[in-house]
């Protein structure tokens, strides 16, 4: 676990890796703490006063037993098995019982239509699935075309043809099993990227991945797991996000997860389950805190127990940050990472005081730079691509029957994130924006982020996205897509007043020359704003 030293720098300098060179995130997660005390792991809502606690040894059990049933079906060591699932106690024994086996889990995220499952269970080569009778239907239309696919369970029952009972499965084993004596560095899970291009690509990770997320997830939280009583996130799980942010170290250090669906989040509903449950530790999409500060005082849902609010993402901003300070009496806590290395970079109010605008600095024991096309380090204040030095535990082995793709994923020994940032003299890195969100206009190079948070400043934004389109003089014109809060409508005269604004606020070069009001912008699943969609909207209504 994490120590905290007196600085951030001390604290660096004492980490060490501590990964056993056997290890199984499924023993790890949960046989550890199945000691006959009834301690608990997850606290089901499933609705209104529809509460069910469920403790580790019930989980041990449980998932003991479903890694039996696999196995009677013929699914071993570096299998895949498909979750497609929603937050639930199966989803839970579904992955535990997966590492335990040594096969590798595939999550899967509900609200996929069927050309997504279908492409992701065709490419993993998924050999077994795990769903609920919603899902089913999916999977159904689309089984003809999964050779591989062979068996299913599902959470409501058999179905004749279609679906094996899943909680029969369980019952039908004895949990005489013996969890897989993997290696730390053995597969262990396939997580599709959420591209906003191309086809999605599966990042295969290793059992060591959930160490190689812990000190992110502990200094983002302020040294996780102290005061920690429940955590709980909105974020599904069948995304890094939800999965091993969340629930995987949660449940590594003993802590209860609270799990509740929520098929589309909302900022009254979160706010009274945090203060029904009294949710210590939770994260939050930057997309759900700003519906959460537009909800109004938080102080109306209260009273809360939370302690820490980790973030990530996209880049905050001062607003919702003085936001967290003024309303929750905490500093949320950003960090940067995504799916085929995670967690990398964190800002942490415990030990430093964080710079609005800043994602952070380098969690310790991972390597972050700031790195030119060729692969040499950048001069402090200097533009360039955020990379991390491998090996690192943390970091995907490979895209999954895409040697191109992985080949590409690197210069030399750095894996290029695909953003664009900077580090200053104190270490910290700041976002400048994806290699293709960054606006050239008139000579500057624009990072989206500073003036998206300069226009929610104003009380008419609700959300915003920044993006770039062509213009002949400038190469690249700033256009803001704007949804506004209840009670204002789109005017000429709003227009220039936001211009002004970020003239006022920002750059005044940076203003907008082109201001579009919207109803919803286009979101990924993760929550991250679809920039190229709205570019290709744009250049559709030019035509």
């Amino acid at each position: 676990m994490l120590q905290k030293k007196a600085d951030y720098e001390q604290t660096v300098r004492a980490f060490e890796w501590d990964i056993p060179g056997h290890y199984n995130i499924g023993t790890d997660v949960c046989d550890k703490w199945a000691d006959g005390s009834g301690r608990v792991a997850l606290v089901v809502e499933a609705g209104p006063g529809q509460i069910k606690k469920y403790t580790f040894d019930q989980l041990k059990g449980w998932s003991d037993r479903f890694a039996q049933a696999l196995l009677a079906r013929g699914i071993g060591r570096g299998d895949r098995v498909g979750v497609l699932l929603p937050q639930s106690l199966e989803t839970a024994i579904a992955h535990i019982a997966i590492a335990k086996l040594g096969a590798i889990a595939v999550p899967l995220f509900t609200l996929f239509g069927t050309e997504a499952l279908q492409y992701r269970l065709a490419n993993s080569g998924t050999r077994a699935l795990v769903t609920d009778d919603a899902s089913l239907k999916k999977i159904t239309q689309i089984r003809g075309m999964l050779p591989d696919l062979g068996t299913i369970f599902s959470i409501d029952g058999a179905q004749a043809g279609k679906a094996r009972d899943f909680w029969q499965a369980i019952k039908e084993q004895d949990g005489d099993f013996k969890a897989a004596d993997t290696l730390a560095t053995d597969p262990a899970l396939i997580i599709y990227t959420s591209g906003t291009t191309g086809k999605p690509k599966g990042a295969l990770h290793a059992h060591q991945v959930l160490p190689g997320h812990l000190p992110g997830v502990e200094i983002s939280h302020n040294f996780f797991p102290d005061r920690a009583e429940l955590m709980w996130t909105p974020a599904d799980w069948a995304w890094i996000g939800g999965l091993y942010d969340v629930l995987m170290p949660s449940l590594h250090h003993g802590i209860p997860v609270l799990a509740c669906r929520m098929p589309k989040f909302d900022a009254e509903t979160a706010f009274a389950l945090m203060a029904r449950h009294g949710v210590t530790h939770t994260f939050l999409p930057p997309t759900a805190l700003k519906m959460l500060r537009a909800a109004g005082d938080p102080a109306h849902h209260g009273p809360f127990k939370l302690v820490s609010i980790a973030s990530g993402g996209e880049t905050l901003g001062r607003e919702l940050v003085d936001w967290g300070r003024e309303h929750l009496g905490l500093t949320i806590n950003e960090f940067y990472g995504q799916t085929e290395c995670n967690m990398i970079v964190s800002s942490c109010a415990a030990l430093f005081e964080p710079r609005i605008g800043a994602m952070g600095r380098p969690v310790p024991g991972h390597d972050v730079q700031i790195i030119d096309d060729a692969g040499e380090r950048v001069a402090v204040g200097v533009e360039g691509n955020i990379a991390v030095r491998r090996p690192d535990p943390v970091m995907f082995i490979e895209y999954w029957r895409n040697p191109q793709a992985t080949a590409d994923k690197f210069i030399g020994d750095f894996l290029i994130t695909g953003d664009r940032g900077q580090r200053d003299e104190d270490g910290y890195i700041w976002f400048v924006g994806r290699s293709d969100d960054v606006i050239t206009t008139a000579g500057y190079r624009v990072g989206p982020g500073p003036i998206e948070d300069c226009l929610l400043g104003h009380p008419a934004v609700n959300m915003v996205a920044i993006i770039g389109v062509p213009d002949p003089q400038r190469t690249e014109a700033i256009k803001a897509c704007i949804v506004l809060n209840a009670g204002y409508e789109g005017s000429p005269e709003l227009v220039a007043e936001l211009q002004q604004h970020v003239r006022d606020k920002a750059a005044a070069h940076e203003y907008p020359r082109i201001v579009e009001f919207m109803d919803t912008l286009p979101m990924t699943t993760t929550g991250k704003v679809i920039r190229n969609k709205l570019r290709a909207m744009h250049a559709a209504a030019s035509h």
